[in-house]
């Protein structure tokens, strides 16, 4: 059906398009400057229609309260994701400013949980506990006075394994030698549990993995290069009985790869597992030496064992590593891990495990966050660097959260496999270095999640500058950047060239790189340069200076200085926007008038029991109130203390009562007093040296009492206007049960005199000048009209469906 065959197209034609125009916003304005809405109004009510039994008033009202509640949860849970994305924010600054300080504090109690849990994972005793593991088994010296950071041989290593290494392995007795009484484990310093044995692996090359040349051949039989994976020695040699003498791979040992000094090595190898008391140990440490199990073509060598503390609920994860390069001699290098992988024991564990809630529970809500933005913009919402920020956040999060499962999981399978074979290698090397990596991993987390912090403030003008001096200099330090690497990377080849075999900080490329940058900073060794090279060495270094110090890093402040300057004059040149200390005082504002206002009205109810009456008649109180200039909904706020005081009921209060009211409404007077001091005396002050209302009208400002003044008539007109759609409320509701009962549809030829005799018993909403007027303005049908201050509105029945209310 069309617009021209309902019944209100029919009527729509029969009265004109006039009829429906909003003289508010279409037509000139009314007489005495009253602004009128008016509804139409049908003489001939509609035909009834069959109705179904199930769809019944009953039925209908329950399917519409069912379907609202509804409407209203879903609209809840959506809000709960409304951010400056996902909300029509670009033209709406209050609304801007509203979002962003309540994803700012959503974002603080997020934040706040991350860092809970990050430093839950850490704890002040593991650099102690470090150092005194590195203090025990790398300065420990042997009677000739090697120890592990001094060994320079392949003799300097069996005098340290054969003495230092088992002394501080196994702790049995007490310094007066009496036994521990803890059997055959060993304690550390009498704290520190040995985990299983201590295991030595050993990686070997290839006689032929090289060639000699053909002048050296006669002389030289044998060749074993620097190691690489494809050189590797994978056959058994020596006595060939046991493990130390049989290649394994890594797969059989479960092991994983180590990155040394000079190259990164396997898993496999060669191991033997020391027995689990020191004279066993140091006799299979004999056997390894009377073997010659370190040879040519040994290229490192692995001392693996872990530790823990119940004391601190710590684990201490040690590699030893000596690295026998194809250069002859031996380079020492050392891993010490401690990590927390025990995780649920004290008290403060268990609060973090709420931490860990709360924190799963912060991911999901994120995650649903940025899928609500990326429906909502698509691939314009990666053209953000916070976006982006957001997202690396989130996956950082995810994977903390899956690794922190597996971890678990793996510390208790490798727990319960020790407990049942206390003799045997415990190996922790690859949850600590899972441990270590995912505690990185948070800690850039952590750094991100910081920063991030720059999103939901960047909107205040000084929080902006330094986004938009990095935004606008950008290019420039781009191309900047070119010319500034092209220099610097040129010194950097020229110092690997010049001091790489001399100098350790120039030995590899890499190095050259960060001591270049160290230079620029103050650290450097000179004499170190000039003994390298005397004649080069001192023109590189006043070279490097000049160009690369003194030019190009001037050029880039120079950059950055002018870039900030103009970024600084256009937000001074800017219009001053919303901005979040002008909504809190706003807020400030608004809860200090409503005090003010509940303030006078205890002082006017004061002066009413003031009177010297005996007693107070319920009717002369309200009369009173309103000669005070008191609005119809006011007077029923505080006619309500006048009930709760009259406790006979007899709407009189003696002279007992009226004392009772006094003291509260003192009590309440002396409150509101003390709020008022505690947000502060004046709303808004006046500037220096001007004062009085020319001097402020003068100056573009407004007096504290005239701001005061026209704020209480504004909230004023607020509340009456909140009781003026209570009262439409109820006229709609008035309507909708009449014609539920069936009233209005029986009386065909009702007109205006029926409907006006249906909403007679509906009290009158304000007093004056806010009345209640009824005439026929609307061109037929009488009509109920609210009149305020030079606004009126008009509430008029549409007995076509649910007679409704046209504003």
């Amino acid at each position: 059906m069309n617009a021209v065959e309902s019944p209100e197209g029919q009527e729509l034609q029969k009265m004109g398009s006039g009829a429906w125009d909003n003289p508010a916003y279409s037509g000139p304005p009314s007489p005495h400057g009253t602004l009128k809405v008016c509804t139409i109004s049908r003489a001939a009510p509609p035909q009834p229609q069959p109705k179904k039994p199930e769809d019944g008033p009953r039925e209908k009202a329950y399917r519409t309260l069912v379907s609202s509640c509804c409407f209203q949860i879903c609209r809840g849970i959506r809000g709960l994701w409304g951010t400056t994305l996902t909300e029509n924010t670009a033209e709406n600054r209050e609304l801007y400013v509203k979002t962003t300080l309540r994803e700012l504090l959503v974002y603080i109690v997020f934040l706040v949980d991350i860092c809970l849990l990050t430093y839950g994972m850490t704890s002040s005793s593991a650099y102690y506990y470090t150092k005194v593991m590195s203090e025990l088994f790398l300065h420990t010296s042997s009677d000739t006075g090697v120890s592990f950071q001094a060994i320079s041989s392949m003799a300097d290593f069996w005098d340290f394994a054969q003495g230092p290494l088992l002394d501080s392995l196994y702790w049995t007795k007490w310094y007066n030698n009496q036994s521990l009484g803890h059997g055959s484990h060993s304690f550390i310093y009498y704290e520190n549990l040995l985990l299983g044995v201590p295991r030595l692996r050993q990686l070997r090359v290839r006689n032929d993995s090289c060639v000699v040349h053909e002048d050296f051949r006669e002389d030289i039989l044998s060749c074993y290069n620097v190691y690489s994976p494809d050189k590797e020695e994978q056959l058994p040699f020596g006595p060939l009985n046991g493990t130390a003498w049989t290649y394994h791979s890594q797969d059989e040992l479960g092991g994983s790869s180590h990155w040394g000094r000079l190259t990164s090595y396997s898993g496999g190898g060669y191991y033997l597992d020391l027995p689990g008391s020191r004279q066993a140990s140091a006799e299979a440490l004999q056997d390894l030496q009377e073997g010659l199990w370190l040879d040519r073509g040994t290229r490192v060598v692995f001392i693996d064992f872990s530790v823990y503390n119940a004391n601190i609920n710590l684990f201490c994860v040690l590699r030893l590593v000596v690295e026998f390069p194809a250069t002859g001699g031996a380079i020492p290098s050392w891993q010490i891990r401690t990590v927390k992988l025990i995780r649920y024991v004290s008290n403060w564990d268990f609060f973090i495990i709420g931490c860990e809630i709360i924190f799963c529970i912060f991911i999901f809500y994120y995650v649903v966050e940025e899928i609500l933005e990326l429906h909502i913009h698509r691939l314009h919402y990666l053209s953000s660097i916070w976006n982006i920020l957001d997202l690396v956040v989130i996956l950082l999060s995810i994977v903390a959260v899956g690794f922190h499962i597996f971890r678990t999981l793996e510390v208790n399978r490798l727990m319960g496999k020790l407990l049942q074979q206390p003799n045997m290698y415990a190996d922790f090397e690859f949850l600590a270095f899972w441990q270590t990596q995912y505690n990185n991993m948070n800690a850039v987390n952590l750094f991100f999640a910081w920063i991030k912090i720059f999103k939901y403030i960047s909107f205040n003008k000084t929080m902006t500058q330094l986004s938009s001096t990095l935004a606008r200099c950008a290019k420039d330090i781009l191309g900047f950047a070119v010319m500034f690497f092209i220099v610097f990377f040129a010194y950097a080849q020229l110092g690997y060239l010049l001091f790489g075999t001399q100098v350790e900080n120039f030995s590899t490329f890499i190095k050259c790189i960060f001591t270049q940058f160290r230079i620029i900073l103050g650290d450097f060794d000179y004499n170190a340069i000039d003994n390298a090279n005397r004649i080069l060495g001192p023109a590189y270094f006043v070279t490097y200076v000049f160009f690369v110090f003194f030019v190009l890093l001037n050029m880039f402040l120079a950059i950055i200085n002018d870039t900030y300057s103009e970024v600084k004059e256009e937000l001074a040149g800017q219009k001053d926007e919303l901005q979040i200390s002008d909504l809190l005082k706003q807020g400030y504002n608004k809860i200090l008038l409503r005090l003010r206002l509940r303030k006078e009205r205890v002082s006017d109810v004061q002066k009413v029991l003031q009177g010297g009456e005996q007693e107070i008649q319920f009717e002369d109180f309200t009369n009173t109130l309103r000669e005070l200039g008191h609005a119809e909904h006011e007077i029923t706020e505080l006619t309500a203390a006048f009930t709760r005081f009259d406790q006979d009921g007899n709407h009189i209060l003696d002279q007992k009562e009226q004392e009772q009211m006094q003291q509260d409404l003192e009590e309440k007077r002396v409150a509101l007093n003390a709020e008022i001091e505690d947000l502060g005396r004046s709303i808004v002050s006046s500037p220096p040296g001007e004062s009085g209302p020319e001097a402020t009208r003068a100056g573009g400002w407004v007096s504290g009492e005239e701001f005061y003044t026209l704020t209480r008539r504004v909230l004023q007109l607020e509340t009456v206007l909140e009781g003026v759609m209570s009262q439409v409320d109820a006229v709609g509701s008035k309507l909708k049960m009449l014609e539920r009962k069936g009233q209005l549809a029986s009386s065909p030829g009702m007109g205006d005199q029926g409907i006006w005799e249906h909403l007679q018993p509906i009290p009158a909403v304000t007093p004056a000048p806010w009345g209640v007027q009824v005439g026929q303005d609307c061109g037929g049908g009488g009509a109920v009209k609210h009149q305020t201050a030079g606004s009126s509105f008009v509430a008029s029945p549409e007995t076509s469906s649910g007679h409704a209310l046209h504003f």
